[in-house]
């Protein structure tokens, strides 16, 4: 059987079994375990089993359910409340003031828990009804918490890119590093349209009267509430950066920490913790099986070679390797609309990072903007978590549409970013080089 007629059906198997809806994890794991025992008879089937089980001893994926863990607690820990009360008093008299602190808090949330479900939750129950109240425009309302929301699987510690390093043997904390300063160009962006639109657009963010406002002394009095996140911030990040830690250890500090925040607010409570371990269970199982499928598949995908037929397809795109580049970014996108962004994650690493090496490009480089095309995965209909996550905690008065429509500008700037982090990779190498030197 030729190549060509393989990767045919192994890909077609794949698009017309998840067009029937059946879980990710059981059709890359279903085709991946059939195509074994089709191309190599009974033994083959070991083939599976071996990449399956050789997956699941990789010390790194420890660290995915202890950041899905330190998420689930710090979702409902009190951290939340407390830094929008801060960024209420220092941002409220400012147009668009709420809606830019929504957007620092869901940066600093990204810097501590790893998921993007955390800070779109929790800014969605406390943030939104806040500037619905104050006369915010219901769009712009709703788009700056789903994008900021987002920010949680570009700004480290991020489960996707924990993904993506297991699958390329790229360092979790030089990916870590790489996606900080395009985290912060994407808030910076965020921040900028909300600043200039509320400016020429008074009525779409209003600044708090002036008897709403809070006195000097309590704006310095809120503060203290940013020091128990930039403590877990720096235990995590800094101990991976400063090599005391690796990241899994990293993630079991991140832990601790959460414990901590959750302790001093009060709310360390046995149904906190039993919740928060169901919901990590539960997340982390799909996440595995989905990983275990995606090795089964890779196994045969590698197997018969069908990787250089893909090699060859898009070395032979015209215009170049920015072409291929180019084109393998529209290709996420559209997967994006359409999967979860760890099953594109590995379905797609084992096809285009060998692509990406031969062209010369710097994978780590590569990886970063994988995660910012995921980023807005997570936003585009029809299947993008974020939108889920809102209509699951808006008010009545915000429709399906009025979340469909408040994303628009918000994966527009995303993809601003991540044209110029493609046209100046220095942005995602920079840091992760410094601290090899």
């Amino acid at each position: 059987m030729s190549i060509e007629l393989i990767t045919l059906l192994l890909f077609g198997a794949l698009v017309f079994f998840l067009a029937l809806g059946l879980p990710l994890s059981f059709v890359l794991g279903g085709v991946g375990v059939v195509g074994c025992y089709f191309l190599w008879g009974a033994k083959g089937l070991f083939v599976s089993a071996a990449q399956a089980y050789g997956a699941m001893g990789k010390f790194t994926l420890l660290a995915i359910p202890l950041f899905v863990f330190m998420a689930m607690i710090l979702e409902r820990a009190g951290v939340a409340e407390n830094l929008y009360t801060m960024m209420h008093r220092w941002m409220g008299p400012v147009r668009g003031g709420l809606a830019i602190g929504t957007v620092i808090i869901c940066a600093i949330f990204a810097a501590m828990s790893g998921i993007s479900a955390t800070a779109t939750v929790s800014m969605g129950i406390i943030a939104l009804p806040a500037m619905l109240k104050r006369g915010y425009d219901k769009i712009l309302a709703v788009g700056v918490i789903s994008g900021g929301g987002a920010l949680g699987i570009l700004i480290p510690p991020s489960v996707p890119m924990i993904l993506y390093a297991t699958l390329t043997g790229e360092s979790i904390g030089g990916l870590f590093a790489g996606g900080i300063f395009p985290g912060i160009l994407l808030t910076l962006i965020f921040i900028l349209y909300i600043a200039i639109r509320c400016f020429f657009q008074p009525h779409m963010g209003p600044a708090l009267p002036r008897e709403e406002r809070a006195s000097w002394p309590e704006k310095f009095v809120s503060l203290k509430a940013v020091a128990l996140p930039i403590g877990i911030i720096i235990m995590v990040l800094g101990s991976i950066y400063s090599g005391v830690c690796t990241a899994t250890e990293a993630a079991a500090l991140g832990v601790l920490g959460a414990f901590i925040s959750a302790a001093v607010y009060g709310k360390l409570r046995r149904e906190l913790i039993k919740e928060a371990c169901y919901r990590t269970a539960s997340l982390t199982a799909m996440i595995v099986w989905i990983l275990i499928g995606a090795y089964c598949f890779t196994s045969v995908y590698t197997g018969t070679g069908a990787h250089e037929l893909m090699e060859k397809l898009l070395l032979s795109i015209p215009g170049g390797r920015w072409a291929i580049m180019a084109t393998i970014q529209g290709v996420f996108f559209i997967l994006g609309c359409l999967l979860d962004p760890a099953g594109i994650i590995m379905i797609c690493t084992p096809v285009f990072v060998p692509v990406i090496k031969s062209l010369g490009f710097d994978p780590l480089w590569f990886g970063v903007l994988f995660i910012m095309n995921m980023e807005m995965g997570y936003l585009t209909p029809p299947f993008g978590f974020n939108l889920f996550y809102m209509k699951a905690i808006v008010p009545p008065g915000v429709t399906m549409g009025d979340i469909y429509r408040s994303i628009i500008p918000i994966v527009g700037l995303q993809a601003v970013a991540l044209i110029v982090v493609m046209m100046f990779p220095e942005i995602a190498l920079w840091f992760p080089r410094s601290l090899t030197r």
